[in-house]
């Protein structure tokens, strides 16, 4: 099941795809069901069932360029992004191997969802872009085992976790070249896990202008989702609707030569095989 969260006439919904243009709104066929998708998890596996259960065998009745797309979650209890979790990106950046995973927080603000223009801000012209992939938890729990821990995922997603370089490197602290406003991508939608099967078997890839930038099997990871959420649900309870960005791949314009960072105009595209596409256009900040 492919869900998507939408903005028609000012109203929040949240829809089942049909197929790549199509879904159903769920508050058509099931009104007395919540109508964000963190308030879906929030009922726990319960919700997603009821969810395919009311839109099993419909046709579409709603198309996706009659709406505007949110983020998947559009106010996560959390947004922790993970950072140099593949070899190729260590590599590029010249940072040494860790024991532990590397995280920082993102705002719900920082995003925006498929379709919507990724915005570069008056204060750089260092825009670059970082796919990705994203598990969205949908069981909470602390002290998760590695063993447990895809029990309590969603589904996925695609990110792009658009960085203002030069912000990021302001002090060792990632988090300014990581928040500004409406500079990340998260969609298209949540593919549940169930029909992504084993995240580990798909690829990664980012283009630019249909260009291929990023490249890698998910299998490349250096932390794998299991420890990822065990270490998070050490520190704190896990949430139905917290988001874990699992890295970016080798590729990343500011370690090109020379650098390649985006620009109004651009188009940045993060697909995740078995997952869906994320697209984004790229815009500058507005006077």
């Amino acid at each position: 099941m492919r869900i998507i969260s939408y903005r028609r006439n000012g109203e929040v919904g949240i829809g089942v795809m049909v197929d790549d243009q199509r879904f159903v709104a769920l508050a058509n066929v099931q009104p007395d069901l919540p109508h964000t998708l963190r308030g879906l998890l929030e009922l726990g596996p319960a919700g997603l069932k009821a969810a395919a259960a009311a839109t099993s065998g419909k046709d579409g009745d709603s198309t996706l360029d009659e709406v505007s797309l949110d983020p998947v979650i559009p106010e996560p209890p959390a947004i922790w992004c993970v950072g140099l979790n593949y070899v190729s990106h260590r590599e590029e950046t010249g940072s040494p191997v860790s024991e532990q995973p590397t995280f920082f927080l993102r705002i719900a603000a920082s995003q925006v969802g498929h379709g919507q223009p990724m915005i570069r801000p008056k204060a750089s012209q260092m825009f670059d872009y970082e796919g990705e992939l994203a598990v969205v938890i949908g069981t909470g729990g602390r002290h998760i085992s590695e063993a447990e821990a895809l029990e309590h995922v969603a589904g996925y997603a695609c990110y792009n976790d658009g960085t203002i370089r030069d912000w990021q490197r302001h002090t060792s602290q990632f988090g300014p070249g990581k928040n500004f406003s409406a500079t990340g991508g998260f969609g298209p939608w949540l593919t549940t896990a169930d029909e992504v099967g084993n995240p580990y078997s798909q690829t990664l890839t980012t283009r630019l202008n249909g260009e291929v930038m990023q490249n890698a099997s998910i299998d490349l990871m250096l932390f794998r989702i299991e420890r990822l959420i065990a270490y998070l649900s050490t520190m704190y309870p896990l949430r139905p609707g917290d988001v874990i960005s699992t890295g970016t791949a080798g590729g990343v314009g500011f370690r090109r030569d020379p650098p390649v960072f985006l620009k109004p105009g651009d188009t940045v595209s993060v697909e995740v095989s078995g997952v869906g596409t994320l697209v984004n256009p790229i815009s500058d900040e507005a006077p």
